[in-house]
């Protein structure tokens, strides 16, 4: 990008102050939206190790503990925030490292009123804030015996650094061979379900009499990596990944004739006859619904395995494409723990001053946010950093990160 415009820094801080209805004591923060009053941090629980936060609604004079969903952040040692749009805050974390000081805490989107009504209870939400994009995640659908495991692995086999495999969660026992982390996170049906309860999962769905599902993290752990995330999931798994935030390409695989499906799953030999008659009645199902439309944005039939990989390759761009090294950001100092912040329109001014020279030179830290995507319940991306090397006589220069 090119240069951004100069700015006097002093004079800009000076005539602004921290107006968008947010204080701070310590390590508490008070942010006003509506009639409710959102402290984030604060808590005196010296055994809490991630930030908190409670609601003080000033209709009813209450203070609410809500349902806090995602990940939470870790304490810090001072915070600031900012409110956004009316419907999210933006946590400034001092003291942190470059990938853990932004993050956003959701309290009026659209997950966020889902969850409310689905819970019957106040409900907030925690995202991640992330610099840059991610491509879009790539849905793969298709009956046991398609083939769509094959494609899957011929795909990232040519393309490793490109595309990351996002691992699902089973209840179900490992086959001979599958290792935990890499088939699947093998998991207890307690443990999952309190997950899912929790808010951690992207679809789940009970197949076969087992649990399967997609864990939030384990689609962005692909993304955080640079890479474009592939999921392997069930036709009634990819339709609730559509009803999702999450934004992706959704191709449905397709057995040449029923009779050939049914004949793979045979020579698989890993089923017995009662496995093999459950697994056909549901692929006659599955072959329905992927087939009529308002799920999958594109259908491979599976009739030749080298052909379905080109026609695979050619949906996805990938024609003449030699695999790359996965994109890479530059690094960020770390966000010292003394800081102020300031929104102008959709920026978001870090100013780090060190409390011991004051004459000495400062920072600027210019947090873009007007091209945010994504969110509770992944991460948010899109977020565009500057820095700004500062003295008393205004900017010294300015370069994006």
């Amino acid at each position: 990008m090119g240069e951004a415009p100069a700015l006097f820094v002093e004079d800009l801080l000076s005539e602004h102050t921290n107006g968008f209805a947010s204080k701070s004591k310590g390590s508490q923060t008070t942010t006003i939206v509506s009639d409710k009053t959102y402290l984030i941090g604060g808590t005196d629980d010296e055994s809490t190790s991630t930030i908190e936060v409670r609601i003080f609604d000033r209709s009813t004079g209450q203070l609410i503990v809500p349902k806090v969903l995602g990940t939470k952040p870790k304490q810090c040692k001072g915070h600031s925030a900012v409110l956004l749009n009316e419907d999210r805050i933006l946590i400034v974390k001092g003291g942190s490292s470059p990938d853990d000081c932004t993050w956003f805490l959701e309290v009026d989107t659209k997950f966020v009123r889902q969850q409310r009504e689905s819970l019957e209870t106040e409900v907030v939400a925690w995202s991640k804030g992330i610099r840059g994009e991610a491509e879009k995640p790539i849905v793969i659908s298709g009956p046991s015996g398609v083939g769509k495991g094959t494609l899957i692995a011929e795909l990232m086999k040519e393309f490793p650094s490109m595309f990351g495999f996002s691992v699902s969660h089973t209840t179900r026992a490992p086959r001979e061979k599958e290792k935990d982390g890499v088939h699947y996170h093998f998991t207890d049906r307690s443990v999952m379900e309190k997950a899912i309860k929790d808010g951690k999962f992207l679809e789940f769905a009970a197949v076969h009499g087992n649990l399967y599902g997609t864990s939030i993290e384990a689609v962005e752990v692909v993304a955080d990596e640079g890479k474009r995330c592939i999921l392997d999931i069930d036709v009634q798994g990819a339709r609730s990944v559509r009803a999702s935030s999450l934004e992706a390409i959704f191709i449905f695989i397709c057995p040449p004739s029923f009779d050939e499906l049914e004949k793979r799953l045979r020579e698989r030999g890993t089923e017995t006859e009662e496995q093999i008659q459950k697994r056909l009645r549901n692929a006659k199902a599955e072959l329905e619904q992927g087939q009529s439309g308002g799920i999958f944005d594109h259908i491979l039939v599976n009739d030749d395995l080298e052909a379905c990989y080109e026609s695979l390759k050619k949906l996805l761009g990938l024609e003449g494409i030699v695999s790359t090294t996965p994109k890479s950001l530059s690094e960020l100092v770390d966000l010292p723990a003394v800081h102020s912040v300031l929104k102008i329109d959709q920026k978001i001014l870090i100013n780090c001053r060190p409390a011991e020279v004051e004459k000495a030179s400062k920072q600027l830290f210019v947090l873009d946010v007007s091209a945010l995507k994504g969110g509770a319940p992944g991460r948010t991306r899109g977020l565009n950093l500057y820095a700004v090397d500062t003295f008393a006589n205004g900017v010294d220069g300015m370069k994006q990160l």
